[in-house]
């Protein structure tokens, strides 16, 4: 099911009494009746499709279930409290002694009008995602908007923009709900049908060699995995994973970590090499300066990648680096091209090229490049907890990593 869907109210009285073990004392400290509790527990129930309770006189007890989305709804909860808490603090002097129940007015029909809107950047493109009719998802944008007494929607040419402080309750948001799907698949998993659906992004040199390897082997373990491999630049990218949009960042790291909230994990070094196609005029020399790179044209990735951050190093203080024709791509497949065609250089790894190495399509130039090596590894969300099945994956491709080609 879709975790966007589930009522957040079921969702709190769950955790509510999962904390306290019994109705009487969660009824107290959430200001439900008894009757209304019972009642959300067992429409969670039903919509999740196992018992998350055993009733007993003594009180209520979490089955292996309702552990597993305990621990998720909880991290959830805590989530949607820490970007409701942005909004509140946003606001207006005149405007803080107001309801200070924000958090609690909240429903997933507010959050999924939110997401939609500051993805789409139009209250129709949102409504037609969110399957719902315009008049009604303009009255949940505006309802959460009123709730929050700060200004949420923000017309500008180009659409309607989320204003900070809503922009951040939407990305927290993403976060929670994020969470709720990973405690869906582990109770479905428990149940010995792993359904998952993993979805992580990747930069070229672990699409080349290091997941083929990692996914052929997982799927072969639980062939009723989902994988979405996503690829794009690395600020779309990043701005994914902060999002929950996906579980991990599999390439080259950053380091340090460009947001406090995202984590990184080397797991290994590579180095990159200077790549042309057999027969090109520098591929039967012995030996290859700096100068002689400098007379043919380059294809590299654009600015602000690590390998055009080495690229720019290397080949900088040059006056002859000023005329290089350069060619910005980061799409192997068209590198590939170029470089076959062409005198053209490109700075890459030996693993990014290695099928076109064996097959004598492409060849390294004999030149020792100083300073190019780069962190290969996971960037992830500082407090992510991956589910079994993620972590699974994650294993397969630290021992991939382990032994990288060489």
């Amino acid at each position: 099911m879709d975790a966007t869907n589930l009522n957040l109210r079921h969702l709190r009285a769950f955790h509510e009494v999962g904390t306290c073990g019994r109705l009487s004392l969660a009824a107290e400290k959430i200001n439900f009746s008894q009757p209304a509790i019972t009642q959300a527990i067992a429409k969670l129930e039903t919509v999740i499709g196992y018992q998350l309770f055993i009733r007993r006189p003594t009180g209520m007890f979490l089955t292996a279930e309702g552990e597993l989305f305990y621990i998720r709804t909880g991290r959830a909860l805590a989530l949607l409290k820490d970007g409701s808490d942005h909004v509140v603090q946003s606001r207006k002097a005149k405007a803080v002694g107001r309801d200070r129940a924000f958090y609690r007015q909240i429903t997933s029909t507010h959050l999924r009008s939110l997401i939609a809107i500051g993805r789409h950047k139009s209250f129709s493109h949102a409504a037609r995602e969110t399957g719902t009719s315009q008049p009604s998802l303009h009255r949940a944008a505006r309802e959460l908007e009123q709730m929050s007494a700060v200004e949420f929607y923000i017309k500008t040419p180009q659409g309607i923009t989320l204003g900070k402080p809503a922009a951040e309750l939407a990305r927290f948001a993403q976060l929670a709900f994020s969470e709720l799907r990973q405690g869906l698949d582990e109770i479905i998993a428990l149940h010995g049908t792993d359904t998952s659906i993993l979805t992580f992004g990747t930069l070229p040199l672990a699409r080349s060699f290091i997941l083929p390897k990692a996914i052929n082997r997982i799927t072969i373990e639980r062939p009723n995995l989902t994988i979405k491999v996503i690829d794009g630049p690395y600020p779309d990218q990043l701005n994914a994973l902060r999002h929950g949009e996906i579980d991990f960042l599999l390439g080259a790291l950053r380091e340090p970590a460009p947001f406090s909230d995202v984590r990184e994990e080397t797991l290994f070094e590579d180095n990159l090499a200077v790549i042309a196609r057999t027969g090109h005029p520098l591929s039967e020399r012995t030996d290859v300066s700096y100068s002689d790179l400098l007379q043919f044209p380059w294809v590299v990735p654009r600015p602000g990648t690590p390998t055009r951050h080495h690229f720019d190093k290397v080949l900088s203080g040059s006056e002859s680096a000023q005329e290089t024709q350069i060619i910005e791509s980061s799409s192997l497949v068209l590198i590939r091209g170029l470089l076959l065609g062409s005198n053209r250089l490109t700075l890459l790894s030996r693993q990014q090229v290695l099928t076109e190495l064996e097959q004598n399509q492409l060849c390294i130039l004999p030149l020792k490049l100083r300073d190019t090596e780069r962190a290969i590894g996971f960037t992830m969300r500082r407090n992510w907890q991956p589910t079994g099945t993620q972590k699974l994956l994650m294993d397969l491709i630290r021992e991939v990593s382990s032994t990288p080609v060489r």
